[in-house]
Parts: C-alpha cells; structure tokens; sequence
C-alpha cells in the first residue's frame, strides 16, 4: 500500500485532505504540531479527526515558535475580527506565522524519507484563505524542487518527493463540499484562532467567517458550538 505523510492540523482544510488522501487508498501517517499556538483546542482537534478517519499513525512533533513571536497566534497580539471579504482577500494578516509551513513541510519531508513514503499530503488553498505566501501554488513546486535535492534517499534515487496540493483550487465551499461527500464529520474539527477556554469558537475571526461562509453555500448548518 502506497504510503503518506499528511499534515494535519484539526482544521477544516487538513481534515478533508487526510479524508482525501484515504479515499486514493493511501497508508496515512498523519503529522501535528504543538508549536506554541495559543491553544491546545487544535492538537485535540487533530487526534479525534485522525482516530475518526482512520490514519494509520498520528504524531505530535512538539516545537516552539514562540521564540519568534511575529504572530498573533504564537505572540501576545489580538487576532484581527470582523475583517470584511475584501480585508479578508487583501494583504498578509498578523495571524501569519512566520514560515510555518516551510518548517511544517521540513518535519513531514523528515518523516517520509524514514517512513518511507514518496507522498506529502497538505491542505494549503489559494483561493478562500488570508493571503499567506506559503499556501500559493509557486511555493509548494519550490518547496518540492529543494524536498528532491535534500535528502539522502532522493539524492541516491531511492525516493522522489511529491507534494500533494487537493485543495488548493478550490473554494471553501466546494473544500466542504468534498469532505462531506466523502463522509467527514466535521464536528470533529476546530478553526478558529481565537477560541473560548472550553473550545467555543469566536465565530468573527477570519478562519471562523471563512468557514461559516463554507457552510453556508453549501445550505448546511456548521456542527461545531459558537461563543453566543
């Protein structure tokens, strides 16, 4: 069974693509990060949708990116609310952590070439997302390029690294649409950046007004509880 590493962060967006990449009959190694977020509500998120979809492994690599700071999700910066589409759409936000899926992708390249595994999976979108540089497609075929000239098993031609990007066209909407097609249950997972201590989310950031919006078009109610 062909094997894969998925990134996988509890979210809406990593929970269709570990779903995605079960359906292509993939043996799912899925990779979390504790990296000093503000909460742990997403770890949590991260086991119950791995257990839930059946990834035949799940680890929590634990790092600190709060040494950095530079991020309203890693640092003590409010997280913007209430930003209209056009806000949303426009400019790098202050939630934007420093090249997150760079050292991400760094762990899961890592874990394939021991595993090993030819296939990455992860769930960056360029169409409904805040304007992070590390989730357009140039970046991904970048960071595929340097995976085939960094590790040992590509260099002596055991191994050729490919990055799978199943969202990354899509809105999202149809990102929901797919999930639910293929049986997600997404009470499961958690988006928002600024949720309750009791894992309530705030339901005005930007990650929760993007997924209410998801929800929306496509006439169905989104599962998880809302402050209010």
């Amino acid at each position: 069974m062909k094997r894969a590493v998925v990134l996988l962060s509890g979210g809406i967006d990593s929970t269709t693509t570990l779903a995605i990449a079960i359906a292509e009959d993939y043996e799912t190694y899925a990779l979390s990060f504790d990296y000093g977020q503000r909460h742990q509500i997403e770890t949590d998120a991260a086991r119950r949708v791995a257990n839930s979809l059946g990834a035949k492994e799940h680890r929590i690599a634990k790092i600190d990116m709060r040494i950095f700071g530079g991020s309203a999700l890693t640092d003590d910066v409010d997280v913007p609310k209430q930003r209209s589409e056009t806000e949303i759409a426009h400019g790098i936000p202050i939630t934007y952590i420093p090249a997150r899926n760079t050292i991400f992708l760094a762990y899961a390249l890592a874990l394939a070439e021991v595993i090993p595994a030819a296939d990455i999976f992860i769930g960056v979108n360029a169409i409904d997302y805040s304007g992070y540089p590390d989730c357009r497609p140039e970046y991904i075929e970048a960071f595929e390029r340097m995976a085939n000239l960094a590790t040992k098993a590509a260099v002596e031609g055991k191994q050729h690294i490919h990055i799978h990007t199943p969202l990354i066209r899509l809105s999202k909407a149809e990102i929901i649409r797919r999930g639910l097609d293929l049986g997600v249950d997404y009470s499961l997972t958690s988006s928002c950046y600024d949720p309750s201590p009791d894992g309530l989310a705030c339901g005005h950031c930007d990650s929760c007004l993007l997924r209410l919006k998801g929800f929306s078009e496509n006439g169905v109610r989104d599962p998880i509880a809302y402050i209010g």
